[in-house]
């Protein structure tokens, strides 16, 4: 019976250290999307459950046209999936090595599989005027867009993917 008391005393001291050594993934299936601007303010603040993907959408400032970066919560790992460019523009282009590149049947491509982790699930970026209009779209349209433009032309901002109990920070 002594043994069976100090079982249930060891139990109950090492609970608090249950959570200890933990991966971000193993945390939470849920984590949340954050863009938070230099000054503070949160731009968009919601929730992106294991797999869930959302898009930077933006239009190229010579050549005008629109440009996807697609990421993903990969088990609490923000990680740049895909991204569609129309042209080989200015600052654009596939890497070899890096994702395969694919005709996406209108003269534009995308580029699948990169699969690259975001260090730290965050990076800053900064805002282009709203000509270019920077903006937070969800392919699958469960929430509304959010552009970055019309609230931070000019600005950083970070985007951040974070674990649902912590408060988003620049």
């Amino acid at each position: 019976m002594q043994w069976q008391q100090r079982l249930v005393a060891l139990l109950i001291a090492c609970c608090p250290f249950a959570e200890v050594g933990a991966s971000p993934a193993s945390a939470s299936a849920f984590m949340r999307l954050a863009v938070v601007t230099e000054q503070g303010d949160t731009l968009v603040n919601e929730a992106v459950p294991a797999g869930g993907r959302w898009c930077i959408k933006w239009q190229h400032s010579v050549e005008h046209f629109t440009v996807l970066d697609c990421y993903r919560n990969a088990a609490g790992v923000m990680q740049l999936e895909r991204s569609h460019q129309p042209d080989f523009a200015a600052g654009l282009g596939h890497i070899f090595g890096r994702g395969e590149q694919v005709s996406d049947g209108e003269g534009g491509y995308w580029i699948n599989a990169i699969n690259e982790p975001v260090t730290n699930n965050r990076y800053v970026l900064r805002v282009g005027s709203p000509a270019v209009n920077h903006r937070v779209v969800w392919p699958n349209g469960e929430h509304a867009p959010v552009s970055l433009s019309e609230h931070a032309a000019g600005q950083r901002v970070t985007i951040q993917l974070i674990d649902p109990h912590a408060s988003p920070r620049e």
